[in-house]
């Protein structure tokens, strides 16, 4: 009875093995839907940017507004009679005075200006 016993379990053991390590067991089939759901995560990343192409394409294939903005903001291009203005971003701020030293220059700091000889 005992030698029955241990080829019973033995057999069940050997029946259990392919389904659950074998080609076509749970954990084969358990990874391949992980993979599957981030293969669908990344094709929405990827759909969502060729829309977005898409758009970019008709657009310019039908109208010339994205050719120029294009051109004027990557290229810096103007229309004929258009005039360019420029305004600089404003840098660090300045102390009163227009120097770094409150408005003294290093002469004043020092005790008083030179005189002209």
């Amino acid at each position: 009875m005992r030698w029955f016993s241990a080829a019973l379990i033995a057999l069940l053991v050997l029946l259990q093995y392919p389904l659950w390590l074998g080609k076509g067991g749970w954990l084969r089939v358990w990874d391949t839907g992980r993979q599957l759901e981030q293969q669908q995560e990344s094709n929405r990343v990827l759909e969502v940017r060729n829309a977005g192409l898409d758009a970019e394409v008709r657009d310019l294939k039908q109208g010339y507004d994205a050719v120029e903005e294009r051109a004027r903001f990557e290229l810096g291009m103007i229309r004929e009679g258009e005039v360019f203005v420029q305004i600089p971003e404003k840098g660090p701020e300045k102390a009163e005075g227009g120097t770094p030293s409150g408005g003294m220059s290093s002469q004043n700091r020092e005790g008083g200006a030179k005189q002209k000889q």
